[in-house]
């Protein structure tokens, strides 16, 4: 056989190749979508964001997550809610175990639909759940099922978790149980106006683990397997999920948790003020060390903040000993007490000195419009 033969002969078995294998990956392809469960995302955003510039902190990557994964997952469910007539699946989710005896924290909107709710355990026992409270201005809501010696999470301090500090992300994403992912903290104390209402508290935790529809209501977790946030949202400049996650910083879930568990709605106190955050032209104009702060803008009279001393052009910058740096992160360490409970800010006045203030907190009233 000649060599223009053999030539011809090998270029016609390679494109038939070619060809056979082109009709099989997307025989393949198309059989491997179709067979994806139909989970409605939870909650995704498209959102542009801000350039932010923010200084990379030395970390170490550990040399494997296998012993925290281990550790976790088994107290991490998959939340499905179904119609409660058809019981057709209307929405889905992830929650966390923080009690043996079947306490279940999650997202409000994983279980706002008001369908009958069913929990699939780690070892794929299911159970009946009931709502026991939520809270649409953190996106948190408490379940209940009926069982006992459960595996669970214990809770971290989400106020030192910091950016660049590594942590998995643990949820049911497509319905797919025990799904593990890793990142690092990009920043904290992110507003992205997802929530309604005009108390909403949002102060997340941003991080780039990869999150999913149906990791909403799963745990956050950081290197000792302790709980530092409640995954509830993903951005994405394409529509997609690659974006980045946003988690409930676990102390804030903490108090909710408290609240729901207690009284089946959460008891909240305001300062009684208008406040933005300091930026670079406030932080010039006003002589401040730092851009960082919540400055008031107006004091309410007859507030929790008149009656404490503090005034107009204050600069807000610390909340029993935890720096603040905006707005939000204020926000959200004001909503952990309930009306009644006293917390100490520190103050910057005049540019010059911080002075300490008490101030006991006052319940929202329905006429309300300050923080």
């Amino acid at each position: 056989m000649t060599m223009k033969k053999t030539g011809t002969i090998l270029a016609l078995t390679l494109l038939l190749n070619g060809a056979l294998t082109f009709v099989l990956f997307n025989h393949l392809k198309a059989g491997f979508l179709a067979d994806l469960p139909d989970v409605r995302p939870a909650r995704v955003v498209h959102y542009e964001p801000e350039k932010v510039n923010i200084k990379p902190v030395p970390t170490t990557v550990p040399a494997d997550f296998v012993e925290v994964s281990a550790s976790v997952t088994p107290a991490v469910v998959n939340i499905m809610s179904k119609s409660r007539e058809g019981g057709f699946r209307i929405a889905g989710g992830s929650g966390v175990i923080i009690s043996p005896d079947g306490f279940i924290v999650t997202n409000n909107h994983v279980v706002e639909d008001g369908g009958t709710l069913e929990v699939t355990l780690w070892d794929n026992r299911v159970f009946k759940a009931r709502i026991l409270g939520m809270d649409p201005t953190t996106d948190l809501a408490l379940i209940k099922i009926e069982a006992r010696d459960l595996p669970i999470i214990r809770y971290g301090n989400s106020d030192e978790v910091q950016p660049g500090e590594w942590v998995l992300a643990v949820g049911n994403p497509f319905n797919l149980a025990s799904t593990v992912t890793a990142g690092i903290v990009s920043a904290k104390g992110r507003n992205i106006n997802i929530l309604r209402g005009a108390y909403s508290i949002e102060s997340f935790i941003q991080t780039d683990a990869v999150v999913n529809p149906g990791n909403s209501g799963g745990a956050l977790v950081n290197s000792q397997g302790e709980l530092v946030g409640i995954n509830t949202a993903i951005i994405s400049e394409t529509g997609g999920y690659e974006g980045y996650s946003f988690a409930i910083p676990s102390n804030l879930v903490k108090k909710v948790v408290r609240d729901l568990r207690e009284f089946g709605e959460v008891k909240r106190g305001v300062l009684g003020v208008n406040i933005v955050s300091v930026d670079a032209t406030l932080a010039q104009t006003l002589s401040l060390p730092s851009v960082a702060g919540a400055l008031i803008e107006r004091v309410h009279p007859g507030s929790s903040a008149e009656m404490a001393g503090l005034r107009t052009k204050d600069v807000i910058v610390s909340v029993n000993g935890v720096a603040i740096s905006s707005v939000p992160e204020l926000q959200e360490q004001v909503a952990r007490y309930r009306p009644g409970e006293a917390i100490t800010l520190d103050i910057i006045r005049d540019g010059r000195k911080i002075r300490k203030y008490d101030v006991k907190l006052k319940p929202i009233s329905s006429a309300d419009t300050f923080r």
